[in-house]
């Protein structure tokens, strides 16, 4: 039973993101709703698997984009954890990139920070009714591709070709920021970037900077570049 069910007949949400401002105002815009409660708030995949201990929720919505980790690797573990405690992926990162990647992990949803309120809430409810989340028009692409054989494609290259960190890093710099941008948004140092950058060249078959930030360039071009 997850927490506040037995007291108020809501369904209990923790909220996993680094950025106080976006954390605080979903806090207050579920809270607003009669059949929702706000159980915790986390800002790290440390501090949510200590929240699910405490609060027990019934529903956790993760943030892609976690200083120091990523939130896949946090909905994986908790798949791997708490096999039934649904997760639903809000993220600014451009959904035709990241939703199927998402499921793949294990979420039960994605869903992008642009979406208008009522499709957040929507996509809450329905995940916590045992359904799958996803617009209608990446509904749409991912059946398409199920009747054609096609796996997931953007850019050229498959979704899996590219770890977590390497996809946010390729859409960081085709969004315009450097290396050192990408560093200071993480925390992290420039030369783990750079071994980003490597590896994605690597990845890619590419032999140079300059064709690393063209095909970053290329792949954003149908998304929402990183801010």
């Amino acid at each position: 039973m997850g927490c506040n069910v037995t007291e108020t007949g809501k369904k209990g949400i923790l909220i996993v993101d680094d950025h106080p401002l976006v954390r605080n105002g979903l806090a207050r815009t579920v809270g607003q709703e009669s059949d929702l409660s706000v159980c915790g708030l986390a800002e790290s995949a440390e501090e949510a698997l200590i929240a699910i201990k405490q609060h027990k929720p019934d529903l956790i919505i993760v943030d892609i984009s976690l200083k120091g980790s990523s939130g896949l690797d946090l909905v994986r573990e908790i798949k791997r954890l708490y096999p039934d405690l649904p997760t639903l992926v809000l993220s600014m990162h451009a959904e035709e990139f990241y939703a199927e990647r998402a499921l793949h992990a294990g979420a039960r949803g994605y869903i992008t920070k642009e979406s208008p309120i009522e499709n957040l809430l929507d996509a809450i409810r329905r995940v916590l009714n045992l359904g799958v989340y996803v617009s209608d028009a990446m509904a749409g692409k991912m059946l398409s591709r199920m009747s054609t054989g096609a796996k997931g494609d953007a850019g050229g290259f498959t979704e899996d070709v590219l770890t977590d960190r390497e996809m946010e890093v390729l859409e960081c710099l085709g969004g315009g920021m450097t290396t050192r941008d990408i560093a200071e948004k993480w925390g992290r140092s420039i030369r783990t970037v750079e071994t980003h950058c490597a590896n994605i060249k690597r990845k890619l078959n590419l032999d140079s900077a300059r064709e690393l930030l063209q095909r970053a360039i290329q792949w954003v071009q149908a998304g929402t570049p990183c801010k």
